[in-house]
């Protein structure tokens, strides 16, 4: 059974994670203070607790983002299109071809054929996504998948990250997919999450949020500095 956890880790800015099982994945339902439109992150296996939470808060999503094109990340789409026809499919450009292919998205090593409606937009790194009242800057960071994004929420006092399969508390996502590269991976961490300040709140697709600064100097598998 999905759970779910409430955060307001900036001025303004609440944040919901719904934990749907069998993997534990992190879906992230984003606002502003008095502002009732959200951004849905990742949805995953629980896509009723998904809608649930949004219509019990009174919010109108205005996007389905993905930081990448796993099943455990996308399987909530089709049935998030069926509640809000319109709301439109955001993903990295090399993700895509994921949202559509059991095999790319992994579904189908699990003995499934999981599909999702197709993108509606495609983003590529350096793009800012501007929607329900957030300014969220897109950083490709592959390694993981080869089109992993993640969204880093700009204009706060304090750096949100919402990071899918990158940057864990002491972890990182794993790089044994066929399109997996570790040292891409590092490097991304490195040029593009480890260069914000140290204060900036990660929150993960899978376990709890954690900080730039206590991953660069705790983070066992991307130490700070020069690569290993």
């Amino acid at each position: 059974m999905a759970s779910i956890s409430l955060f307001s880790p900036a001025e303004s800015l609440q944040v919901a994670c719904v934990e749907s099982q069998p993997f534990g994945e992190n879906t992230y339902i984003v606002s502003r203070a008095g502002d009732r439109r959200c951004v849905v992150i990742d949805p995953g296996f629980e896509p009723r607790a998904i809608v649930e939470w949004i219509d019990g808060q009174g919010l109108e999503p205005a996007a389905i983002l993905l930081t990448h094109g796993h099943s455990d990340h996308i399987a909530g789409n089709a049935a998030l299109r069926d509640r809000w026809p319109s709301l439109p499919i955001v993903i990295g450009r090399h993700d895509a071809e994921k949202l559509t292919n059991p095999a790319g998205n992994l579904s189908a090593a699990f003995g499934m054929s999981l599909v999702s409606p197709p993108a509606d937009r495609l983003l590529d790194h350096g793009e800012t996504v501007s929607l329900a009242g957030l300014d969220l800057a897109v950083r490709e960071i592959p390694g993981h998948s080869r089109g992993h994004v993640v969204f880093v929420a700009e204009g706060l006092a304090r750096p949100v990250v919402f990071g899918g399969d990158v940057l864990f508390a002491e972890g990182v996502g794993r790089s044994d997919f066929p399109d997996g590269d570790f040292a891409a991976l590092a490097a991304g961490i490195r040029d593009h999450l480890y260069t914000l300040p140290d204060e900036a709140i990660v929150f993960p697709g899978h376990g709890g949020p954690t900080t730039v600064g206590h991953e660069k100097r705790h983070n066992p598998f991307v130490p700070a500095g020069a690569a290993r």
